[in-house]
């Protein structure tokens, strides 16, 4: 097998776009490590900043403020609470509404949190500055089209022969 040079347009979209990711949280990982803060994972932070902005919040509370599903939230706070960082009490009226607040050892990592936080911001618009156009836009780009015709959609009309022989139907208006 001939090895050519990786795909570059919408080719592999899903594992460049993994790739990607998994270069920008690695190096912020490695910061969080540098200060100390072994264990930390670059998907704790928006949770942190919303609860100290807030207060004790919902699991969907914070999932609405961060823009990730329940689901991911969900598991994020799973991980947080094993490292610590916050707790999860029943909801007052609810009690199957659980409710996510930090605890006194997250509360003492805000300061650096929060400078961390802006050294990020800086680096992540001096990233910016150096492409075409701003990443940020065009992912705010792309979840606004996913949201309107999923993905799923798109392949099925992309081959509803295929998908049709198989069972599975596009079901977009």
């Amino acid at each position: 097998m001939r090895m050519s040079r990786p795909a570059s347009g919408p080719d592999l979209l899903g594992t460049r776009l993994r790739h990607l990711l998994e270069l920008l949280d690695g190096d912020v990982a490695a910061v969080y490590a540098d200060l100390g803060l072994e264990g930390f994972r670059p998907r704790f932070t928006p949770v942190v900043r919303v609860l100290a902005a807030s207060g004790p919040c919902s699991i969907r509370e914070v999932a609405g403020a961060i823009g990730v599903t329940h689901s991911a939230a969900s598991q994020t706070v799973a991980q947080m609470v094993k490292q610590g960082l916050v707790v999860l009490t029943p909801g007052d009226e609810d009690a199957r509404r659980r409710i996510v607040r930090l605890t006194p050892k997250a509360e003492a990592l805000l300061p650096v949190l929060d400078a961390e936080f802006e050294a990020t911001a800086a680096a992540a618009a001096e990233f910016e500055a150096e492409l075409s156009f701003p990443l940020s836009r065009l992912v705010d780009e792309a979840l606004d089209a996913l949201r309107r015709r999923p993905m799923r959609q798109r392949i099925a009309a992309a081959a509803p022969d295929l998908i049709a022989r198989h069972g599975v139907h596009d079901d977009s208006p």
